[in-house]
């Protein structure tokens, strides 16, 4: 498994804070939703794997990945010591509009929106590059179209990791001899990929918005674990070993990166 985030991210600014790894009581919970005032809505998900708990600040949520049985008031106080942060993370995460002035200029994934003549809007699609014609009369303040344009670029994303990411998964398997049962591709922002113990592969179609090191990165990532499934010293040794060394370095190049577009 490979989450984007780990230990305590506000805004892709890092915070290193002992006060959040908490003591805990067992509950029962997988994940809860549920909005706030001020902050808007907020997830909550339980992750067997997590030491402590972890808040991200995304344009759509917050999300607040806890160690199993973390009692609700615990998650609560840190919300409350951490409120002012996360209003004011909030606040610099929000979504870059899509109009005429956008684009995303990725190795794999490249799509520009351009003015038409027609009423309507159209998509002209192929590998590796997508532009959208907009109508003259398009209003880009409009909550829906907004909404309607993001979903389009998601499934142009969609489309295009179904036929790139199995290509780089299928030369870097066999470059490293190290096979894996499946693949799957999927639209998870919260892991940019992850790899079960039946050595299943999930990707996140985001990986399109990497450059192309990042991708082979993750893709090595899990791909070390159907060698090793948990991130111990010998897991890392291979995994430096397949990035000429290069293993952490290339993990904090990735967290300078998030799935928002």
């Amino acid at each position: 498994m490979f989450a984007f985030n780990v230990t305590f991210y506000f805004a892709h600014h890092k915070f290193n804070e002992e006060s959040l790894s908490l003591p805990y009581q067992k509950v029962t919970m997988r994940e809860k939703e549920y909005s706030d005032k001020e902050l808007g809505k907020i997830v909550i998900r339980e992750n067997p794997r997590a030491r402590r708990i972890v808040l991200r600040t995304r344009p759509e949520a917050i999300y607040i990945t806890v160690p199993c049985g973390v009692a609700m008031n615990d998650i609560q106080d840190t919300i409350e010591k951490f409120r002012p942060r996360l209003i004011h993370s909030k606040k610099k995460v929000e979504r870059k509009q899509i109009n005429l002035d956008y684009k995303i200029d990725a190795e794999f994934f490249k799509l520009s929106l351009v003015n038409g003549t027609q009423s309507r809007f159209l998509s002209h699609s192929e590998l590796g590059q997508t532009n959208i014609i907009c109508p003259p009369t398009a209003n880009f303040e409009d909550e829906e179209l907004q909404g309607w344009l993001r979903k389009v670029i998601e499934e142009a994303l969609r489309k295009n990791a179904k036929i790139i990411l199995p290509q780089l998964i299928d030369r870097l398997s066999a470059q490293h001899q190290l096979p894996y049962k499946s693949l799957k591709i999927n639209s998870s922002q919260g892991r940019w990929g992850s790899c079960s113990s039946t050595k299943n592969i999930n990707l996140s179609y985001y990986l399109l918005l990497l450059p192309q090191n990042l991708i082979d990165y993750v893709i090595l990532h899990e791909l070390t674990h159907t060698k090793e499934m948990n991130h111990g010293d010998k897991f890392w040794e291979i995994l430096n070993g397949l990035t000429q060394g290069r293993a952490l370095e290339l993990r904090g190049m990735l967290k300078k990166y998030t799935t928002d577009f």
